[in-house]
């Protein structure tokens, strides 16, 4: 996403309003697939030797639940998305470095399906496949050690 700097009225902001192509936003990386391009809407402008943005992304996509292994769809929205780059001299900016990382920064390192409420996922786990006990479960542990240490074994020089 580039931004001419001779287009922003002087003193003032410039909106910017529209689609853009997600393939530079390296979504694939993060194991999410885009879906459709990426929507923004920006207010740009200079002040004190850099260029400022605000402003809302909108990005869909598809990741598979850790869970169950289906696929399903999620948007990624920045909303308020803000940004400020020192000027270098040049007439043309690319925010595509910043709004890539507000995306990727969103976007859930152990992605499921019923993030959000909105769905049930349809994978279940029996009670043995946990790897911490339930409270309730802490509390019937020393019946069992007790029983255990009851239990003598031979020892190989026949005292018990």
């Amino acid at each position: 996403m580039k931004v001419h700097i001779r287009q922003i009225p002087e003193g003032g902001t410039l909106h910017l309003e529209g689609e853009q192509d997600s393939s530079s936003l390296g979504l694939e990386e993060a194991g999410a697939e885009p879906i459709g391009p990426l929507e923004y809407s920006l207010d740009v402008g200079v002040s004190e030797g850099g260029l400022f943005a605000t402003g809302s992304l909108l990005q869909k996509v598809r990741m598979t639940c850790v869970s169950c292994l289906e696929p399903f769809e999620r948007e990624i929205e920045i909303d308020p998305f803000a940004t400020q780059i020192e000027l270098d001299g040049n007439e043309l900016v690319d925010l595509t470095r910043e709004v890539r990382e507000d995306i990727h920064l969103l976007l859930p390192a152990h992605p499921r399906c019923d993030q959000g409420g909105e769905k049930t996922c349809p994978a279940s786990f029996p009670a043995s496949a946990r790897t911490a006990p339930l409270p309730m479960e802490k509390a019937a542990r020393p019946a069992i050690w007790e029983a255990l240490d009851q239990l003598k074994t031979p020892r190989s020089d026949g005292s018990t």
